[in-house]
């Protein structure tokens, strides 16, 4: 057996064990959502802050922490969950300047305090945006879409890119990318909402289908150009160890970040504005 049909199947069974974890926390909403998002969130700050930063401090953990805590507004202060998260950010970026204020290094300071809130806001914001979707009508199927669309396209991309890829699509930061995964990858994310349209949520119009998927099917590589962007530039192959086979919780969760605030735009707006519907 080939490496790279030994990782392929370390791939599936991360995601096997993992999938029912996270179906079963969005299936029981609440706290139980909280739990599955803010997890996701924490590692995505700390994976991040180790990439850029190379060190871990108290300022860090605060950072984990805050991350941690932002998909459970959405469920302690549903009303009121702008307001809670503009607060936490704040406290972010007061606390990144006065740390680095006084521990320095005092040249550094703006760009590291930069980091600070985009490893705060880089998975949180996403998983935040689930936890806001979870509590619309039908949020847990919406939920389950914004999955759909990124893994349907991420999949179908793999093995359309696999066995026909042949034309690279941005080598310079992901040489495996080809165009032929990218346009397999199309076609799977909008294919996939259909079968969950048909199988299990009816409440999926085919418009939904084809705008959520060509949109996932834009933003969802772009989020992963982004990710291996972030690790290129700091010379890093994976963001973390965390998922055997996949690598950090940013490698796994890139594109959804990306497709996670889209959906939850387009559920709470963009309907109503393209097609009159709630």
């Amino acid at each position: 057996m080939t490496e790279k049909n030994k990782n392929l199947i370390v791939r599936l069974v991360s995601a096997l064990a993992l999938l029912p974890i996270v179906l079963t926390g969005i299936a029981w909403g609440g706290w139980w959502a909280g739990v599955v998002l803010g997890f996701a969130a924490a590692a995505c700050a700390w994976e991040y802050q180790q990439i850029v930063f190379k060190e871990t401090s108290a300022l860090t953990w605060f950072v984990v922490a805050c991350s941690a805590l932002l998909p459970f507004l959405p469920i302690a202060l549903p009303k009121d969950s702008a307001a809670g998260v503009i607060a936490v950010t704040g406290v972010v970026v007061f606390t990144g300047w006065i740390w680095h204020l006084l521990r320095g290094p005092i040249a550094e300071a703006p760009t590291r305090t930069a980091h600070v809130l985009m490893a705060f806001f880089y998975g949180a914001g996403g998983m935040t945006a689930l936890s806001q979707l979870r509590n619309a009508p039908d949020g847990g199927w919406w939920v389950v879409a914004a999955l759909v669309i990124t893994w349907g396209n991420d999949t179908s991309a793999y093995f359309a890119g696999r066995f026909l890829g042949r034309h690279k699509l941005y080598p310079e930061v992901s040489p495996n990318k080809t165009w032929e995964g990218f346009f397999g990858g199309f076609a799977g994310a909008i294919g996939f909402l259909f079968v969950q349209k048909v199988f299990f949520f009816s409440g999926l119009t085919v418009a939904d289908c084809l705008v959520l998927g060509s949109l996932g099917s834009l933003l969802g590589p772009a989020g992963d150009l982004c990710e291996s962007m972030l690790k290129r530039a700091y010379g890093v192959k994976d963001s973390g160890k965390i998922i055997p086979g996949h690598g950090g919780m940013l490698d796994r969760i890139d594109a959804l970040i990306f497709n996670a605030p889209m959906v939850l735009l387009y559920v709470t707006f963009g309907r109503g504005l393209l097609f009159g519907s709630t």
